[in-house]
């Protein structure tokens, strides 16, 4: 098993309970935070030490000691998950049968690190899990098992993780089941249909209100954890407020059109901010540089903002 991150716990849970046997499991080195000790172990760690496998842990997966390493193991076969490195083809060669990936989405749609995060970004309705033979090139090889789901209207990233997690690892013993059998269909994936899905910047968290309010609602359910979604409240006489948003709701606006990234709307316990078409979006929270997050309402008891004041890039 070859995988670091939480997504990649519910296959190495469920690989624990099938007759194969887990020879090792392959991971990213701990890391001492700036500053701080060395960051938590885990799930995947605590899977192990849990079971008594032995753990693998090179800087570099693809360098020679690291795939004599490996070789020891005399592996059968990779099942790769939210592990963190590119495997090189000599990697995948260690393996009788190379190596098998676990990707959220429905390739070829989202390709790369944040496929959940995209997904949830361009408003799809429609997302699952693929199950695909590993070839050098990220992401593109064969797909030999994929299942498919709705995505809840209020569902964030962080949800939408766990679902598909659980999901992705009925879907690699499955997938296993078929390579012992003989059964398996692998097809190409249609390089015309491939998306990208890159790795989160602290940047894409950032609200433009140009965008339209369903945008700027699909953006806030997205970028959860990390970076957040976030705009800079313009208060009259000080400096811009730096404020992370909660979900938002979308409003249609009354009267006259606002202009994008006003408040378009303030009463005690509500707070519009005008969108790019002519429709709002009210935080039902927020949180100030420094401060925890408030109920929008409590927000405003603390904090004065006035109609047509603005929201946006610092």
């Amino acid at each position: 098993m070859m995988g670091t991150g939480p997504f990649a716990a519910p296959t190495f849970q469920e690989l624990l309970t099938t007759r194969h046997e887990v020879a090792a499991l392959v991971t990213r080195p701990l890391r001492a935070r700036r500053g701080k000790a060395i960051a938590p172990a885990g799930p995947m760690r605590d899977l192990a030490h849990d079971h008594g496998i032995p753990i693998v842990d090179p800087e570099d997966v693809n360098a020679p000691e690291a795939r004599a390493r490996l070789a020891e193991f005399e592996p059968g076969l990779l099942v790769v998950c939210d592990y963190g490195q590119i495997l090189a083809p000599e990697t995948l060669a260690v393996a009788t049968l190379g190596g098998i990936n676990l990707h959220a989405s429905l390739l070829p749609k989202y390709r790369g690190a944040a496929p959940i995060n995209w997904a949830l970004y361009h408003g799809e309705t429609l997302t699952g899990v693929t199950v695909i033979h590993m070839t050098p090139r990220v992401d593109a090889g064969p797909c030999i098992a994929q299942a498919e789901t709705a995505i809840e209207p209020d569902e964030t990233a962080v949800e939408l993780e766990v679902r598909l997690a659980r999901m992705g690892a009925w879907l690699v013993r499955r997938a296993i089941d078929n390579i012992e059998a003989g059964r398996l269909e692998a097809l190409p994936q249609d390089p015309s249909q491939a998306s990208k899905a890159p790795r989160l910047k602290k940047s894409h968290g950032q609200v433009d209100f140009r965008r339209p309010a369903e945008a700027i609602r699909n953006q806030v359910r997205a970028m959860q954890p990390w970076p957040g979604t976030f705009t800079y409240w313009h208060r009259p006489g000080g400096e811009p407020l730096r404020l992370i948003l909660g979900p938002v709701d979308v409003v249609e606006l009354q009267g006259d059109a606002a202009e994008p990234g006003t408040a378009a709307e303030v009463t005690k316990d509500r707070l519009v901010i005008a969108a790019g078409d002519g429709r709002g979006v009210a935080p039902r929270s927020v949180q100030p540089a420094g401060k925890r997050m408030l109920e929008t309402a409590e927000f405003l008891r603390g904090h004065r903002v006035r109609p047509g004041e603005r929201f946006g890039a610092a």
